[in-house]
């Protein structure tokens, strides 16, 4: 697995590696320090070198903004400018966007957070509105849909100078959508119009263009949205009669529908999704009979789904938002408010003989191996092994 190998002497042999990206590898768990404040409902997005989780609520609404590194080290950046819950997250440039959302009231407030953490506040969204969704596209970030007490079919874009157009409306009003992000199209689908579930799929182009692909193949609401690659994912949601779905509706960058099916069929809403190289998330949210789930399952590049190691606690009403080479899973509620996250990443595991010298990204210094252990690496993988003993497996 190692990309080179040079004798040192000494005694030592010097594996180098440079591994971009990782697949057919199960994705590895882990759990970063949590939130700085427990609670649901809350939204995540990420810029530059973070992922933000902001607002929520606890009881009362909250504020509270946590952003994680690439190295999972958490900061707490100034608050949104208004406490709400129920808001949704977008990225564009080089800020990420927490708009709209619910204070008792609808909201039409919008806050950006940009590279440096820094926060400003947008002109807010042309309709105050809640359970909205959010896509990107070229150089725009959409909301699209959402609640003001009646469904809406409104869309504002946001361009990377924080400017708002409102495009064309969704062809249906409806709350609830998934929205996701592929090619040169932000993809919105299913969710709950007037009445019933929708099927309506309505994508936008870089200029802001609407058509309109064809459907899901099944009418559902409460549908998680997310990317990998090539295509922009739609799994489970919930259909007319409250059953929890298992189907996967799958768009290419030519907008040709595919599908596949999760393992687990859950009612997607504020189930979390989210992306990682190679590989869309699914994580939570309900099962049957009302059942919380710890369910977390990948799918890759060719649809293929695989459960993976799940949470370390039952959650929905959670957020998700992806860095470097992971995707995080933040909040939510289990019966009470969490303050834990769950993060997954593809990984490699290389056995390390007592002896052994390693420095990997961001690292700057060498570490020395006192006893056998094994190191678990997230791809982006950059660095290298020295070892005085064994060979490079993984696991």
């Amino acid at each position: 697995m190692g990309s080179g190998r040079t004798n040192l002497g000494g005694g030592y042999v010097k594996v180098s590696y440079n591994i971009t990206s990782i697949t057919g590898l199960p994705l590895t768990r882990i759990t970063p320090t949590a939130l700085s404040a427990a609670r649901s409902f809350l939204a995540g997005a990420s810029v530059g070198n973070y992922a933000l989780f902001a607002g929520g609520t606890t009881g009362a609404n909250s504020a509270v903004v946590d952003a994680y590194d690439r190295s999972l080290v958490r900061t707490t950046p100034t608050a949104l400018s208004v406490p709400r819950q129920q808001l949704v997250g977008a990225s564009v440039g080089n800020y990420a966007l927490f708009a709209g959302g619910f204070t008792g009231a609808h909201s039409a407030v919008v806050d950006a957070y940009d590279t440096s953490l820094v926060r400003t506040t947008p002109t807010v969204l042309s309709v105050a509105r809640s359970n909205i969704a959010g896509a990107r596209v070229g150089n725009y970030a959409l909301f699209a849909g959402g609640t003001t007490g009646t469904v809406s079919s409104v869309v504002d874009a946001y361009n990377t100078s924080l400017v708002r157009t409102t495009p064309t409306v969704l062809s249906v009003a409806r709350s609830n959508l998934g929205g996701a992000s592929v090619g040169n199209y932000a993809v919105f689908a299913g969710g709950y119009p007037a009445t019933g579930v929708s099927s309506v799929v309505d994508a936008y182009d870089t200029s802001l263009v609407r058509t309109t692909p064809t459907t899901l193949s099944a009418a559902r609401g409460d549908v998680a949205g997310a990317s990998v690659n090539s295509y922009a994912v739609f799994a489970g949601g919930v259909d007319n009669s409250s059953n929890p779905l298992n189907n996967i509706d799958a768009y290419n960058t030519s907008l040709t529908r595919s599908t596949a099916s999760l393992k687990v069929a859950r009612r997607n809403l504020f189930l979390g999704g989210s992306s990682v190289t190679n590989y869309a998330v699914i994580g939570g949210g309900i099962q049957s009979a009302g059942q919380i789930s710890s369910v977390a399952e990948s799918i890759d590049t060719s649809l293929n789904v695989v459960v993976e190691t799940g949470f370390t606690a039952q959650r929905y009403y959670h957020a998700s938002a992806s860095i470097g080479g992971y995707v995080l899973f933040a909040g939510g509620s289990d019966t009470t408010h969490l303050s834990s996250v769950e993060a997954y990443a593809p990984a490699i595991k290389i056995n390390l003989p007592a002896g052994s010298k390693h420095q990997f990204s961001p690292a700057t210094s060498e570490t020395t191996v006192v006893s056998q252990t094994t190191l678990t690496l997230s791809s982006p993988v950059s660095g290298y092994v020295k070892f005085k003993k064994g060979t490079v497996t993984s696991a």
